[in-house]
């Protein structure tokens, strides 16, 4: 199924019509000693009709605008699973931020939570409830966060600031902005050691590219069949990247429905847009190297690591078997340098869970987080002691 290694410092979720008691009580004047026994059911303690009402389940908690967020409107959803939208200067549009609080989080005001930052894939908005995977919704020590990361944003700043898609500074959205908001409006513990940073396909780019770029805010990272290589050497990944750029999808979704359809990506841009050039002509393409998390993998020293990928069932035509690879070589970095981590490959899929089938989506995704989430919650737990 899958090789692991310990994660560092850190060991790593139709009833019958029934009369109403006043028609009951009506046919029942006529027994005076038998309504008397009724009202002492009734009043007596302990009993199903002396019960209170349930109370409501809480709304959620009221956040305050800041760091160059303004929320557009209020929070929608329960108390423990909601989203806020919110407007910034760094990114162009309405951005959706999904928010997780563990049961007991209304509970005991006095207690802080560590946090996961969790990260989307392309093509999919935290307004999304499937993001909410049970694994997340089910932890009970941790609030979890999804920030919104574009169709296509791939968790950087865009070398082009003045495409069609307008301003687009995720990682100064994310970073400068999002983080600190969560921290000022909901009970957080905010050392490096208390918040982790995951994602999946784009947004495992994107955690491993904000752990190495920002280690003293991530303790914990963890890449679910992402797109962890941009090297020359990897050209499907840069492919993929250049694709959601230039819309490539766009002929293959209805004209009625393209909003919605999973392939498309948001007005075409240049290929440059993100990283410059991703051709590897006269050396063009050193912004891509930079941005290539497999060679940066040093970054991520002292850090609890877990990588997961399938395999595609070893088709070429799915991008599960270019992720394989992409994990394998973070993988033998990982093991140049000596560092330990968590590593599952869990192949096509067969006992990974009842709906994986080694591919890339979500079946195989909830049960990475299955076997994640507690993993991550017990290394909070261990940093705190």
């Amino acid at each position: 199924m899958g090789h692991t290694r310990p994660m560092g410092h850190h060991p790593l979720r139709t009833r019958a019509t029934r009369p109403s008691l006043h028609a009951r009580l009506l046919r029942m004047r006529a027994a005076p000693a038998a309504l008397l026994v009724l009202a002492a059911a009734v009043l007596l303690p302990g009993t199903p009709a002396a019960r209170a009402n349930p109370p409501a389940p809480p709304a959620p908690p009221a956040l305050t605008d800041g760091f160059g967020l303004t929320q557009t409107t209020g929070a929608t959803g329960s108390g423990r699973n909601f989203v806020v939208t919110v407007t910034t200067p760094e990114v162009a549009g309405e951005h959706r931020i999904r928010i997780l609080l563990p049961a007991g989080y209304f509970d005991d005001p006095a207690r802080r939570y560590p946090v996961l930052y969790f990260l989307h894939g392309a093509s999919d908005d935290p307004g999304n409830p499937d993001l909410a995977y049970p694994a997340l919704t089910a932890a009970r020590s941790m609030i979890t966060v999804i920030p919104d990361g574009g169709l296509r944003g791939w968790y950087t700043n865009w070398l082009d600031q003045k495409t069609a898609a307008g301003a687009q500074n995720w990682e100064n959205f994310h970073i400068n902005q999002v983080l600190p908001f969560i921290d000022a409006n909901l009970r957080t513990v905010t050392g490096r050691q208390s918040r982790a940073v995951a994602g999946i396909s784009m947004g495992g780019f994107g955690a491993l590219h904000y752990a190495q770029r920002h280690p003293g805010l991530f303790g914990q990272v963890a890449t679910f069949s992402g797109a962890d290589e941009l090297s020359r050497d990897h050209a499907v990944t840069r492919a993929a990247v250049v694709g959601t750029l230039t819309n490539a999808g766009a002929p293959f979704c209805d004209p009625a429905t393209t909003p919605s359809c999973s392939l498309w990506f948001g007005p075409t841009v240049s290929s440059d847009a993100v990283f410059g050039t991703p051709y590897p002509l006269f050396d063009a393409d050193w912004r891509w190297n930079a941005a290539d998390p497999v060679a940066h993998m040093s970054a991520l020293a002292g850090m609890g690591i877990a990588l997961y990928t399938g395999n595609g069932k070893g088709d070429p035509a799915g991008f599960e078997f270019w992720v394989e690879s992409a994990t394998r070589h973070a993988r033998e970095r990982l093991d140049a340098l000596g560092f330990p981590y968590h590593y599952v490959n869990y192949g096509n899929g067969s006992g990974w869970g009842a709906h994986c089938r080694g591919g890339h989506d979500s079946g195989c995704w909830s049960q990475d987080l299955v076997d994640y989430v507690p993993r991550l919650e017990a290394a909070f737990a261990a940093g705190a002691a």
